[in-house]
């Protein structure tokens, strides 16, 4: 339904709104003092709620009581407070128009020049892990009211949403008033923020329903925020930018403790690198390029530098890709793995944290880039790609932390039940093998990659390129697949070279012909039931 047409010549023009009464309503402190005494020292009477009303009045500056202007206390836990047409009616009412004006005159209404809302703390608190019922809680309907109802009159009110805005919003109170065009750009960031909000509560609730009954959410949200544009995209003639999600904990969130300008492709195997060493319990290193791992490996036992042993094993893997790789550690960088890298050119490094020794170390190159994890960095629940039109989502592939329990189910159809040294090797052939981009073949050794084979358009091509680059490495080592072999030619090559176990999911129609191989050359095969395609 259309709302009420007006008369343009009823309005009348207003640029420059003096401010005289600010309602401040603020769950994010910051800022908070030092905008009330700059509202304070110029005359702004400040309407207030609850804490903020309180640290206001703390810091020794007159506040009214939100209370005092509706006649009505907080109400259901501070659930009903601002809700109210002595509210919003200041909010809302255009006096521009006269017919307004006089009416909140008959009520005996004040108009607001300035809000200061920032809402419920909605997305942090899910990022908490916090039970259900303490998240809903956090769900605002007061604040976004307020936001979108002053954003709507912005030919009079002024919104501010952050404590960025802050510095700006003095600067034009003390000057005489905010203009029309920062009312407009207020608004239009007011209006993102609740949508940004809104969004984040849409998705909590559509996870919360896959959760329960197993289906994929019906309606899809991404909301993100551009955080940097780069130099160029995959390609220099291509545009490119980062964008972080509301409540997001990963790569995009790293923070860059030195080095160039990250680039599209930096990002791209960064997250690649991810992948490959956090699947990984004990120290492990992966080195990537092409978001492809050129090696990955753990700590060899007894270690006295878990880290940088981990990494010296990832880089015998493949010496020469590994020039001008990305890489990714999933336990502190120390002083060791620095001076490993002293001698090898290599784009990103990413970690949890640097030991200050390894970092003085990195200062000398000085175009490498160092991330460090956020904190609260954890692996994606779901899986997002945009195809021509539209998207694809699906659960992230990952490991059950019980893995080793799982290979225990794992069907044995050749040779003999390894020792647990040699299961412990398979089971990370086949967690490495994950990170490979289909079709994917991994040789490991010693719970390091000796040869990978990825990215063949045919399986057996990728055994082939598994066992040349593992060299005399092949004999001994175990063998991972990302899928089943389809013919008994690719296992061929892979027994031919001396492979001492395979690992595979299994379902093909020639499985029998693809175990009697194994089987004639007395060689150990488990099938998992279960594929890890990478595309």
């Amino acid at each position: 339904m259309a709302g009420p047409r007006l008369d343009p010549s009823l309005y009348r023009h207003r640029d420059t709104v003096p401010v005289r009464r600010a309602l401040v309503s603020v769950s994010d402190k910051t800022g908070l003092l030092e905008l009330a005494e700059a509202l304070a020292g110029a005359g702004v009477e400040m309407v207030s709620t609850g804490s903020t009303a309180q640290t206001i009045r703390d810091a020794g500056h007159e506040v009214t009581d939100v209370a005092s202007v509706t006649g009505v206390a907080e109400m259901l836990d501070g659930r009903v407070k601002t809700l109210h047409p002595n509210v919003h009616g200041g909010l809302l009412a255009d006096l521009r128009l006269e017919e307004h004006e006089h009416q909140l005159a008959d009520l005996g209404i004040e108009p607001f020049e300035l809000v200061v809302v920032n809402l419920y703390p909605f997305v942090e608190t899910v990022a908490s892990g916090a039970e259900p019922d303490a998240i809903v809680e956090q769900i605002d309907i007061g604040g976004p009211a307020m936001v979108r109802a002053a954003a709507k009159n912005h030919a009079n009110v002024a919104i501010v949403v952050s404590p960025e805005s802050y510095p700006a919003i003095i600067e034009s109170v003390q000057a005489g008033g905010t203009s029309l065009i920062q009312r407009r750009e207020l608004a239009a960031r007011a209006f993102s923020h609740t949508a940004n909000y809104d969004s984040a509560v849409a998705q909590w609730f559509a996870e919360g329903t896959l959760a329960e009954d197993g289906d994929l959410p019906a309606h899809l949200t991404v909301k993100a925020e551009r955080l940097a544009t780069l130099r160029y995209g995959e390609n220099s003639h291509q545009r490119g930018a980062i964008y972080t999600r509301a409540g997001g904990h990963g790569i995009a969130q790293a923070t860059q403790l030195q080095g160039k300008e990250m680039s599209y492709n930096n990002y791209v195997d960064a997250d690649a690198a991810l992948r490959a060493a956090y699947d990984m319990v004990l120290p492990a290193v992966a080195i990537i390029k092409h978001a492809n791992p050129c090696g990955i490996a753990t700590t060899a036992p007894n270690a006295l530098d878990p880290i940088a042993s981990a990494h010296l094993r990832a880089h015998e893997c493949d010496p020469v890709s590994a020039y001008g790789g990305v890489i990714a550690a999933n336990g502190t960088v120390t002083l060791k793995m620095a001076e490993n890298l002293k001698d090898i050119f290599t784009e990103v490094i990413v970690a949890p944290d640097f030991e200050p020794a390894a970092r003085e170390v990195f200062k000398a190159k000085k175009n490498l880039r160092l991330l460090q994890l956020p904190v609260d960095w954890q692996q994606e629940r779901m899986d997002v790609r945009l195809v021509s039109g539209g998207m694809l989502l699906q659960d992230a592939d990952r490991f059950p932390d019980d893995i080793v329990s799982v290979a225990k189910n794992w069907e044995l159809v050749s040779g003999e039940r390894p020792d647990d040294a040699e299961m412990e090797n398979l089971i990370f052939a086949w967690k490495a093998c994950r990170a490979v981009k289909s079709n994917a073949i991994v040789l490991a050794k010693d719970n390091a990659t000796v040869g990978v084979g990825m990215g063949q358009v045919n399986r057996v091509d990728s055994c082939r390129l598994a066992v040349e680059r593992a060299g005399d490495r092949a004999a001994g080592s175990v063998a991972a697949s990302d899928a089943f072999f389809p013919f008994a030619d690719g296992p061929q090559v892979l027994l031919d070279a001396g492979i001492a176990a395979i690992v595979q999911p299994g379902g093909s129609v020639r499985d029998s012909e693809v175990v009697d191989a194994a089987r004639k050359a007395g060689v150990t095969m488990f099938f998992t039931g279960e594929r890890h395609f990478f595309h």
